[in-house]
Formats: C-alpha cells, sequence, structure tokens
C-alpha cells in the first residue's frame, strides 16, 4: 500500500533547517536560470513585436543584416511603383532608410557600446506603428537634428534633448526623446535620411521598408524581387526578417543559461542528494518500522522521491521570487547580428515559470534517486537494529 502524503508533509516540516538549506541551494540555481531566460525573453519579445504584419523590408541579396546591404538609388526607383504596394492618398508607401554606427559611453561608465543611428524619411512613421514623441519635437527635414530613444536616452551619455554627437564630421543635435510600443527600435536614434547620406557620403541606401496591400501581395512582392535577377536584392516580410535576427540575438544567451544552469544544478542535485542520504541515515528504524507495517519497497521508495521534489519545488518558488522584482526592468546587450546595443526588458513570463519548475522538479528528482532506492532496499531486520 501506498503511504499517505501526509507523512512526506510530516517529515519535510519536522526537519526545517536542512529542508530550507537544500531549498534555498536549488531556489538560486532556478534564480539564474531565470535570470538569464528572462534575458533572452525580453530579446525574443522586443524582436517579434518589431515587424509589421504587410510590411516588406529589401536589403542586398546575401546580407544578413541591414548595417551589411546596399540598395542603390536605381533600385529604389525600380522598386517604388511595383504592383501590390499600399498608397497613401498618391504616395506609394515605400521608404528608403540609411544604417550607420556611432559609439557613445554608458552613463556613469567610461566604457560604452555602437548605437544605431537610422536615416528615415515622412514615409517611414508611416509605416511603423507604436511610435510617439514623449519629449521634444521630431527633427527637421535635411536638417542635422535628431530624435533618440528614450531607453538610449537613459543608457547613454550626451543623447538627452540639447545635447550634440558627431557623426563622422558633423554635430548632430537631440531635439526630441520617443517611445516606439518595446520594439527594436527604441535601441535607435533617428535622423533624417538625406541628411545622413550627406554627411556619411554614401550614394546608396541600406534598405527599403515598403507595406503590401495585403497578405498575397505580400508574398507576390517578397517572390517578384528576390527572383529579379537584375536587382540582385532579397525581399522579406519584415516579420521575418526580425525573427532570423531574433535567433543570432538570443540564442547565445539561452546557451549560456542552459550551461551556467547545468553546472549549478549538479552542484544542487548533490546538495538534494547528500540532504536526502542523512534523512536515510536518521529515519533507518523509521524505515524499517513502515515495512513491519506492510509498506512495501517501492511505497517507500516513491515516499522518498516525493519529499525530494516538494523540496525541489519549495526552492523553485524561491527562485521564482527572487527573480520576478526584474520582471520588465530595462537593460540592454550587443545585438551580434548589428553589432550595435539592442534595449530591451526582463520578461519573466508564465512559460518561464512553468520551465523553472520543470527544471527544479528534475533536479530533485533526480538528486533523490540514490538516495531513495538505498531506502527501499533496506532488511526489515537490518532496518530495525539500527541504532
Amino acid at each position: 500500500m501506498a503511504l499517505p502524503l501526509k507523512y512526506n508533509l510530516r517529515n519535510i516540516t519536522v526537519r526545517k533547517s536542512s529542508t530550507l538549506a537544500t531549498a534555498f541551494t536549488i531556489g538560486l540555481t532556478v534564480g539564474v536560470f531565470l535570470l538569464v531566460m528572462a534575458l533572452a525573453r525580453g530579446i525574443d519579445l522586443t524582436l517579434t513585436s518589431s515587424g509589421e504584419p504587410l510590411n516588406v523590408i529589401v536589403v542586398r541579396e546575401g546580407s544578413t543584416a541591414e548595417l551589411n546591404s546596399t540598395v542603390s538609388r536605381e533600385n529604389l526607383n525600380d522598386l517604388m511603383y511595383l504592383d501590390g504596394i499600399a498608397r497613401d492618398g498618391d504616395q506609394p508607401m515605400i521608404a528608403p532608410e540609411l544604417i550607420t554606427l556611432i559609439y557613445k559611453a554608458r552613463k556613469g561608465m567610461s566604457q560604452g557600446s555602437n548605437v544605431t543611428i537610422r536615416g528615415i524619411g515622412p514615409m517611414s512613421d508611416k509605416l511603423r506603428s507604436g511610435y510617439k514623441t514623449v519629449a521634444g519635437r521630431r527633427f527637421q527635414p535635411g536638417m542635422t537634428e535628431a530624435i533618440v530613444s528614450k531607453r538610449i536616452a537613459e543608457r547613454f551619455q550626451g543623447l538627452d534633448i540639447g545635447d550634440k554627437f558627431r557623426v563622422q564630421t558633423t554635430d548632430y543635435t537631440v531635439v526630441g526623446l520617443f517611445e516606439a510600443g518595446g520594439k527594436a527600435f527604441e535601441s535607435e536614434i533617428w535622423v533624417d535620411v538625406n541628411s545622413l547620406a550627406s554627411t556619411t557620403k554614401r550614394e546608396n541606401f541600406s534598405s527599403v521598408l515598403m507595406r503590401a496591400k495585403d497578405e498575397a501581395a505580400l508574398a507576390s512582392l517578397s517572390k517578384r524581387i528576390t527572383e529579379d535577377q537584375r536587382l540582385h536584392l532579397k525581399a522579406l516580410a519584415e516579420r521575418t526578417f526580425y525573427e532570423d535576427q531574433q535567433g543570432v540575438a538570443s540564442g547565445f544567451l539561452k546557451g549560456v543559461a542552459f550551461f551556467i544552469s547545468l553546472i549549478m544544478a549538479i552542484g544542487a542535485g548533490f546538495a538534494g542528494m547528500n540532504t536526502m542520504y542523512a534523512a536515510v541515515a536518521r529515519r533507518t528504524q523509521e524505515i524499517g518500522t513502515l515495512r513491519v507495517l506492510g509498506f512495501s519497497r517501492i511505497s517507500i521508495l516513491v515516499a522518498f522521491v516525493l519529499e525530494s521534489v516538494a523540496i525541489a519545488v519549495i526552492g523553485v518558488i524561491i527562485g521564482t521570487v527572487l527573480a520576478l522584482p526584474l520582471n520588465f526592468v530595462s537593460t540592454g546587450t550587443s545585438n551580434f547580428s548589428t553589432f550595435s546595443e539592442i534595449a530591451f526588458n526582463f520578461r519573466v513570463t508564465p512559460g518561464l515559470i512553468l520551465s523553472a519548475l520543470i527544471f527544479g522538479a528534475g533536479i530533485g528528482f533526480l538528486g533523490s534517486l540514490l538516495p531513495s532506492v538505498r531506502a527501499a532496499r533496506f532488511k526489515i531486520v537490518d532496518a530495525l537494529r539500527a541504532t
């Protein structure tokens, strides 16, 4: 017959010190796992939310990011009047854009990172949702003025309203701050595309963004542009483009999370194993009594495993409580696709908490197997004779 669950509950509450010590060790492991995975999840959600459902982005054939792409003005003229592009009044919804990087020091630090400068035109705003100016004003076309993401202004020196920053030999004045609904564009500085082209002495653009009339037109445009051998361009749904970047940007963090968590899980598993071995040593006579009362070896094994898993679940709760205050905290890291800063929030999602629960319970289960087998294999006479 099976041991009642209240037996496990009593053992956990009676041995508070060893239970809490083991649970806290597992909790730290789970907390680190959640911390790093919340970083990766934050990047995922930032990038996957950046693409508009009907937008198409055009880059050079073979390019993996806008930074290493080039689209000529002749290409732009060929793209401008393709069938399937949505229109805003008489104007096709298409916007050539230009990307460059500048290095800025972080606030309170001497070290810094590359920050993306995006040259945009009047149609760029209409092709993106979630944008709003939160302080100051928008830059004037043709002027060396800039609007800066509020997140970037908070993280880097010299990017507040009224400050100037240099792109090659030209100084740009920050005239406004903006937000972009938590999208990847909150990692950027926006300036006028023609002004940036003049500053960087570049004849070509980095990419072209366009809006398709509908889903069918999106697929048709992407195929037509990509397969046109004269253009040497690649057209992707904007969502697909950012999903591809997502794998590169967050894959490294997920690998780090797995490696660190694996090392710590081994340590936590040994801690749990030691706790259960000590519990078996202290409860040898108790195990013998349970056998005399008719409880089978399997029942005793299951009871010890359940007790260890319950301790691990307590550890998961501790780790989750430690990680939750970081939810939605803003941070940043390098985007390995663009070699620049990407700002995002930690995201401790229900899915991650479920993963942490499975991860922690797995530690408790594996750490309890050997001690539980030892307890189940005690002979009744030897167990009752133990002192």
